[in-house]
Order: C-alpha cells, then sequence, then structure tokens
C-alpha cells in the first residue's frame, strides 16, 4: 500500500518511520500536518545474510531514504526485550538487568526506551553494525523496541470502561500480547507461534491465569494478516464473549483511514503517541 502522490520535496515536514525484522523491512512517511498523507513500503530481507548486510543492501536501494525528514524513528522488531519500573532504573545497570534475563550474544548493544504514560522502561537490544550505519545516516534518529509505543498506546486506550483488557498483536512468526488493568500494565510478553491453535493456547491460558471474566472482560486482536486474525476470531468466540477488533486508524481523526490500515501496528501507535 503506497501513496504515489506523497510531495517529497516537502520531506522537511515529514516524519519518516523504519521498521527491521528478521521477516523483512518496512519503513512509512507520515505528514502530520496533513494527516491523509502516508506513503508505505515493504522491502524484503535475505535470510542468507546478517542484519547489518541487509540494513546496508536497504540503506542503499531505498531512495525514498535519502531525503531529509522532520522526524526519524527506526522501530526494532525483536522478542528480546525486559520491562523496569522507572522508579527502580539506573542508566549504568541496563547491560547488567538485561543479561539477567538473556543469554547474551556477542556484537550488540542495549537501548532503553523511556515510558512516561506507563512508567516504564524498556530495555532491547540491536547489533552494533546495524546501529553505526543506521546512526551514520540518521545522525538524529530515535531508536525504538517495537513492543514501547505500543505499550504507550495501550495504557491510554485501556483506561476507558471499567473491564479488564488482553491485547494481541500477531506477526508472521509471532505475537505480542498485552494485559491491562484501566491504564495498569499486568503483563507483556512476546511468543512464538506456528498456527492458530499456538495463539489460542497462550491466549487462552493467559485470561485463564488472570481470572479474567469470560462476559465482561475484553480480547482485542491487530495483525498484518486479516484472514489469520479472522480465524483466530472465530475460533475464540466460544470462550470470550466481549472480543474486539483494534481499530488505531480511527485516532488519527481523518477520513482516509484506508490509507494507513496496511501499516504494522507498532509503527501506527508511534505516531498516535507523538
Amino acid at each position: 500500500m503506497t501513496n504515489e502522490n506523497i510531495d517529497f520535496t516537502k520531506s522537511k515536514q515529514y516524519t519518516l518511520s523504519i521498521r527491521l525484522s528478521t521477516d523483512g523491512f518496512s519503513f512509512s512517511v507520515y505528514n502530520p500536518i496533513e494527516e491523509c498523507d502516508f506513503y508505505f513500503q515493504t522491502y524484503p530481507v535475505n535470510t542468507q545474510q546478517s542484519m547489518a548486510a541487509n540494513v546496508k543492501a536497504f540503506l542503499a536501494l531505498a531512495k525514498e531514504l535519502k531525503y531529509t525528514y522532520r522526524q526519524i524513528n527506526i522501530l526494532i522488531h525483536t522478542a528480546r526485550y525486559t520491562s523496569v519500573p522507572l522508579e527502580l532504573f539506573e542508566d549504568e545497570q541496563m547491560e547488567t538487568i538485561f543479561y539477567q534475563n538473556f543469554r547474551k550474544q556477542s556484537n550488540e548493544i542495549i537501548l532503553c526506551n523511556v515510558l512516561g504514560k506507563s512508567n516504564l522502561v524498556i530495555l532491547f537490544p540491536i547489533d552494533k553494525l546495524t546501529h553505526l550505519f543506521l546512526s551514520e545516516q540518521f545522525p538524529t534518529a530515535r531508536f525504538f523496541s517495537t513492543i514501547s509505543p505500543q505499550i504507550e498506546y495501550l495504557t491510554s486506550r485501556s483506561k476507558l470502561g471499567n473491564s479488564y483488557k488482553i491485547y494481541a498483536n500477531i506477526h508472521a512468526c509471532s505475537m505480542d500480547v498485552f494485559a491491562l488493568d484501566k491504564g495498569k500494565l499486568q503483563l507483556v510478553n512476546t511468543y512464538a507461534i506456528n498456527d492458530v491453535s499456538d495463539s489460542m493456547y497462550y491466549l487462552l491460558n493467559i485470561w485463564k491465569q488472570l481470572a479474567y471474566d469470560q462476559e465482561h472482560d475484553e480480547m482485542h486482536l491487530t495483525g498484518d494478516n486479516i484472514n489469520y486474525r479472522q480465524q483466530l476470531s472465530e475460533e475464540l468466540k466460544p470462550f470470550i464473549r466481549q472480543l474486539f477488533i483494534i481499530n488505531p486508524q480511527a485516532d488519527f481523526n481523518t477520513s482516509h483511514t484506508a490509507r494507513i490500515e496496511d501499516i504494522p501496528f507498532d509503527i501506527q501507535s508511534l505516531l498516535i503517541c507523538e
């Protein structure tokens, strides 16, 4: 999905958001002044090459990345992240805390996102050479774990109503799950999945462990694969009455929402929270 009419001569007004994942790369260009102006492109990755080699090729091939932008966001999609309460966070302990939860890998650095709405800090890794290539081309870029803007957006969204809520964002081989109690994060995790039965297993087990109410509490689904999302929704209906599809497009306050529906949920969340 692209908008070929976007005027790149006005790129200094736009926000560029780049999303890097082992499943593939993508980027969006968004005009915050005229909210109907979106441009979105995807790029495949070569699984035989390193992340840094793929990023280097991507930066060389995508002509849209050569322009000057008002703001540049770089989102790293990874299941290797950990959350720390803001009041307990100290910069110098980032690596120590992160590697208490994950096995250390060579040639990576640990970055952090401070989430003001959620009072959390998200720690996540990025390959050193990948970080170098991106920082050289985009010196002012902000780096995010893809989980971070989702937490901030859903923290605000979950305050509506009096029910507990589970949100699931489904990717090709993984699923991000968030459980919130009126703006308070109870759980965040990313699960490897192969099919709908895997998603069912994790979601219903979380629902049971948190003792959510089958009639009153809510489950919200989103994800790039509409058919998968629909099948999962049908499978969950006998167990959960309050089942919804997330529609963040409505928060852009524009009638041109069809132009952004294919943009990954984490990028949409980041743009909404700006």
